[in-house]
């Protein structure tokens, strides 16, 4: 029982490690679209490992933590596709280092 409470005390700090470098992401990124992506992957990583660690240190909950890790695992990359798409059909500009736009070629190629 110590073991696993120390290694989900252990997953939980990575996990807490991979949030707080997705809140830095969020403010160093040069735009809309890599704040997106920064921060929909290390949250994404950062959240599933803290429910690990939670499941490791509670075996009881580990069915509810499990379902609330399957949800996070669908519902983020979908919102963070959405946001993307709305940012970009409302023409928020990217920076010069962002040169790739697949949706604009795929526009041009439609038309």
């Amino acid at each position: 029982m110590i073991v696993l409470t120390a290694l989900g005390v252990a997953t939980m700090s990575i996990g807490t490690v991979f949030l707080a470098l997705a809140g830095l992401g969020l403010r160093r990124m040069p735009d809309t679209y890599t704040r997106i992506q920064a921060g929909t992957k290390a949250t994404t990583l950062g959240t599933i490992l803290a429910l690990v660690g939670a499941a490791l240190i509670m075996p009881e909950w580990t069915v509810k933590l499990a379902l609330i890790a399957l949800f996070l695992m669908f519902t983020n990359p979908l919102s963070s596709q959405v946001l993307a798409r709305a940012a970009h059909r409302a023409g928020v500009p990217a920076t010069r280092e962002t040169r790739t736009d697949a949706l604009a070629e795929d526009k041009e190629g439609l038309a």
